[in-house]
C-alpha cells in the first residue's frame, strides 16, 4: 500500500503555486515552504456559527441599475419593483418657434442584451440579459408624471447630507402621481400587457430614392401622450420653466413607473439602467414669423437626476418568513438554513472562532497557507429559483471589505471568490478565500475577531453600504450592490442538524514545525 500523504502535499503545493501565479501581489501563499523538510501540511476545520438576519426597508436611491417588473420567486416570495426618477433637459432653455405642433413623444430605455446572430440582410437576433421569470411574462406598466419632489439634500441633517429614499416609499409616489398615465397608447403591449421584447427596432427612411435602414438593439419603447407634452413642455418655454434644470426639476418633478399584475398572466422582471433612458419630443414649427415653411425640431429629456427603486413584498414563502423571524434565529448554535436575498431581503451573519479556539491557534505557531469558507446551496429548499452569480463576504462590524478583498488585484476579484461553481449540478457551491483575514487574526493579538456578513451582490466592485430605514438586529447598513439584486439563494447552515459534508465550516491549510 502506498502512503499518499506525500502526493497530497505535492498536490496542495501545486494548487497553492497556481493560486499565487494568478496574482503575485495577492499574498504569500506557500512562500518559503517548498523544499523545507521541517514542515508538514495540515488541514484544520473550524465550526462557524452562522445565522439569518432580515434586512427590511432600505435606502435605494441612485442605484447603478434598478429592477422593474414582478418576480415570483418560489423560495422567497413575490417582489414587485416600481421606479421613480427625476428628468432633465438635454439642452436647457430651448428656442421654440412659431406654431409648434408635436408629431411624436417616445420614451426609450435600452435593455441589457446580447447579439446572438445576424442574417444576410443585417437584421440581428438578440437575447435579453438580466431577466428573471418567464421569458413571455407580462406586467401592467403605467408611467405617470410624479408630483413628489426628490430633493438633493436632507433638511433633517441641516442640508449637510444627501437625501435618502427607501424601498418602501411606493405609497408616497403613488399618492403624489399627477393626472392620467402618459403611456396611453391603444397598443396594450405598451401598458396593460407590457413585456420586455427581445426584438430589434428597425426604421426605414427613403432619402433621394434610397432606403436608409436604422437598427437599434432591444429596449423599452413607449409612445407618450402628445397633448400632455405640448402643454407641459412646449407651452412652458414662454414662462421660463425650461431656462435651467434646477427650475425645470421643480416644475416637472419626474416620472413614476408603476408596476402591477397584468390580469392572470405570468410576470417577469428586468434590471435596467434608467440613466440611459430618454424622452424624445419631435415637433414641427414655422421657419420664422415671416416664413411659414415647416421645419423639424426635437427636445430631449434625459432620465437622470435623483431616482429610487421601490420594492413591495408579497406572498412570502412560509419557510423564509419563519427562518428570518427574530424569534427563530439561533445566534448561539447557528441556523440550519441560511437565506440570502438581495433587495429588501436578508443576509447571514458569520462568527468564526471562539475565544479559546483563537488563543490555541495563536499559541500554536501555525503558518497559514490558505483559509476559505465554502457555502453549499440547498437545492431542495431553493427549488427552481434562479441562483445569483456572486456572493460577497465582508466585515460586518465596520461595513467594509476584509483584507483579502483589498489585496486581490485579479480581474473581478476572482481569487477572493464568491463565484457560483456549477461543476457539480447536484452540489452548487460558492467559495470565498479569507486567508489574509485569518493570518491577521492569528498574527496580531490586538486584531478584532469581527462578525462577517454574507450577501448576494450584483457588482463585486461596489463596496459601499446603504442605510436601513430602521435598525434590524445586528445591522444598520447593508451593501449597496445587494440592494440592486433581485435574486436570492439558500445555503446549508452551521447547526448540528446539517450533514457534516454540507455544514458551513472554515477550512484552514497550515504548516507547523515538526
Amino acid at each position: 500500500m502506498y502512503n499518499n500523504s506525500f502526493f497530497k502535499k505535492i498536490l496542495l503545493v501545486a494548487c497553492v503555486v497556481f493560486l499565487y501565479s494568478c496574482d503575485k501581489d495577492y499574498n504569500s501563499i506557500g512562500d518559503g515552504l517548498i523544499g523545507d523538510n521541517h514542515f508538514d501540511f495540515v488541514k484544520y476545520t473550524s465550526n462557524v456559527v452562522a445565522y439569518n438576519q432580515k434586512v427590511g426597508p432600505i435606502q435605494s436611491n441612485n442605484l447603478a441599475v434598478n429592477a422593474l417588473g414582478i418576480y415570483d420567486n418560489p423560495a422567497f416570495g413575490t417582489t414587485t419593483a416600481s421606479f421613480a426618477t427625476q428628468i432633465v433637459l438635454e439642452t436647457i432653455n430651448p428656442t421654440i418657434g412659431k406654431n409648434p405642433v408635436i408629431e411624436s413623444v417616445v420614451l426609450t430605455i435600452p435593455y441589457f442584451s446580447t447579439l446572438t446572430a445576424t442574417d444576410a440582410s443585417g437584421d440581428g437576433t438578440y437575447e435579453l440579459d438580466s431577466i428573471q421569470g418567464p421569458s413571455v411574462g407580462k406586467i401592467k406598466l403605467s408611467v405617470y408624471e410624479s408630483g413628489y419632489f426628490m430633493r438633493d439634500l436632507d433638511p433633517n441633517a441641516n442640508f449637510q447630507e444627501a437625501q435618502k429614499y427607501y424601498t418602501n416609499q411606493n405609497s408616497d409616489f403613488n399618492t403624489a402621481k399627477v393626472g392620467s398615465r402618459l403611456n396611453s397608447s391603444l397598443d396594450q403591449s405598451q401598458n396593460d400587457a407590457f413585456f420586455f421584447s427581445a426584438a430589434q427596432y428597425k426604421t426605414t427612411v427613403t432619402t433621394d430614392g434610397k432606403d436608409v435602414i436604422t437598427r437599434v438593439a432591444p429596449g423599452m419603447r413607449l409612445d407618450l401622450n402628445t397633448s400632455y407634452f405640448k402643454t407641459k413642455i412646449i407651452d412652458a418655454s414662454a414662462s421660463g420653466k425650461l431656462v435651467t434644470n434646477d427650475v425645470f426639476k421643480e416644475y416637472f418633478r419626474g416620472l413614476y413607473f408603476q408596476v402591477e399584475k397584468s390580469g392572470s398572466s405570468s410576470s417577469n422582471m428586468a434590471l435596467l439602467d434608467f440613466r440611459q433612458g430618454k424622452i424624445t419630443i419631435k415637433y414641427k414649427e414655422d421657419t420664422s414669423d415671416s416664413d411659414a415653411t415647416r421645419i423639424e425640431k426635437s427636445i430631449v429629456l434625459k432620465l437622470t437626476g435623483n431616482s429610487v427603486s421601490l420594492l413591495e413584498q408579497s406572498n412570502t414563502n412560509t419557510s423564509y418568513a419563519n427562518a428570518t423571524n427574530t424569534a427563530n434565529i439561533n445566534t448561539t448554535l447557528g441556523d440550519s438554513k441560511l437565506y440570502i436575498k438581495g433587495g429588501e431581503g436578508s443576509m447571514s451573519v458569520l462568527e468564526i472562532f471562539n475565544t479559546t479556539e483563537l488563543k490555541t491557534i495563536r499559541d500554536s505557531g501555525w503558518l497559514i497557507n490558505e483559509a476559505s469558507i465554502v457555502f453549499h446551496v440547498d437545492p431542495t429548499a431553493l427549488g427552481t429559483a434562479a441562483k445569483p452569480n456572486r456572493i460577497y463576504l465582508y466585515d460586518l462590524n465596520n461595513n467594509r471589505p476584509i483584507v483579502d478583498y483589498y489585496n486581490d488585484g485579479s480581474a473581478g476579484k476572482a481569487v477572493f471568490g464568491g463565484i457560483l461553481n456549477t461543476e457539480k449540478t447536484e452540489d452548487n457551491t460558492y467559495k470565498v478565500r479569507i486567508t489574509n483575514h485569518i493570518r491577521n487574526l492569528i498574527k496580531n493579538a490586538d486584531s478584532t475577531n469581527v462578525k462577517l456578513g454574507i450577501v448576494v451582490t450584483e457588482d463585486i466592485n461596489t463596496i459601499s453600504s446603504y442605510k436601513l430605514r430602521s435598525t434590524s438586529g445586528v445591522i444598520s447598513q447593508f451593501p449597496k450592490a445587494s440592494v440592486m439584486s433581485p435574486l436570492g439563494t439558500i445555503f446549508y447552515g452551521s447547526s448540528a442538524a446539517v450533514a457534516d459534508d454540507k455544514r458551513l465550516k472554515l477550512e484552514i491549510y497550515y504548516t507547523k514545525p515538526n
